[in-house]
């Protein structure tokens, strides 16, 4: 069967897609999940791209997969997603309740949440990885939600479009929040992607092949532990201190130091070696890390 793609641009779109009704305002809107049925739906079954951000909360029965294992939670789920990300339903699950929001990059131009909105990574993160809240938290989000779904179902005035976008930016500080917390309250299933990941990273280097197959990319990793490149970062960030590309450099360092001290091949040979296409990539991230230059290192031993 061939694949369906839906390209959904807009608010306007969105709304007609879900047969919603006309939007109240043409950069942001709230959707009710309950009053969305499958039969209002214009296409079944398709994959589809949206020119938006979304924030979907949704309330199940039954499980939900985070990571590698599955949890039975009631209270709820919030599922992120930066524009043009391709996105399918595929949760085998009844929904509850929920609401769907969703605002056109051009709400933000201009605000400093526009020039922030990268800063909130979990709009990168996979579905699997979504945020699981308490009643109390939901709570605390649907303030937000219905200050903003009050600003732009009025007539709209010259304080409209800040008030919506302050909301807006505080819900997602308290998103950051309790994201937060979600890392800490589930140590033992991030510890253990914590030591998978280091035991990845030292079988790569310890390999002898790495000028054929080159140096690692976030991806590699992401993809061998299940996770997206962005929750693995900010998970190892939050329990390492450090990010997955700061990981991958301390320890191509390591590597590079014991070949410097112990062989006598240059400094371009052993660049080489590593997976560096350019001799001065490597030179620049090892000064960056130590301080020296592989040839002053090698000097001062």
């Amino acid at each position: 069967m061939m694949e369906k793609f839906v390209n959904i641009d807009t608010i306007a779109d969105l709304h007609h897609y879900y047969n919603y009704g006309s939007p109240r305002h043409p950069l942001i809107t709230i959707i009710d999940l309950k009053a969305v049925k499958t039969r209002n739906r214009g296409v079944e079954d398709a994959f589809y791209k949206l020119g938006l951000y979304t924030v979907v909360f949704k309330k199940f029965k039954g499980e939900l997969k985070y990571g590698r294992s599955t949890y039975d939670f009631q209270d709820g789920s919030l599922m992120f997603a930066a524009p043009n990300q391709v996105l399918s339903p595929s949760e085998n699950t009844i929904i509850e309740e929920g609401w769907f929001l969703a605002f056109h990059p051009d709400l933000l131009y201009g605000s400093l949440l526009g020039k922030n909105i990268g800063s909130y990574s979990f709009f990168k993160y996979d579905v699997n990885e979504a945020l699981h809240i308490s009643d109390v938290e939901r709570k605390t989000l649907e303030e937000s939600i219905q200050k903003i779904a009050v600003e732009y179902s009025q007539n709209m005035d010259k304080h409209t479009q800040g008030l919506i976008v302050s909301n807006l930016e505080l819900m997602l500080q308290y998103c950051d929040r309790f994201y937060n917390r979600q890392f800490l309250t589930r140590s033992k299933v991030n510890n253990d992607f914590v030591q998978q990941f280091e035991d990845l990273l030292q079988n790569y280097f310890e390999a002898d092949d790495l000028a054929d197959k080159g140096l690692p990319e976030v991806k590699y990793f992401a993809e061998q532990l299940n996770l997206s490149a962005n929750y693995l970062s900010d998970l190892l960030n939050k329990y390492t201190g450090k990010t997955t590309i700061e990981h991958i450099h301390l320890q191509l360092v390591e590597k590079a130091k014991s070949l410097l001290w112990g062989s006598n091949k240059s400094v371009s040979e052993i660049a080489y070696s590593l997976g560096f296409d350019h001799p001065s990539h490597f030179s620049k991230i090892f000064k960056m890390k130590t301080g020296k230059s592989p040839k002053n290192f090698r000097l001062a031993q």
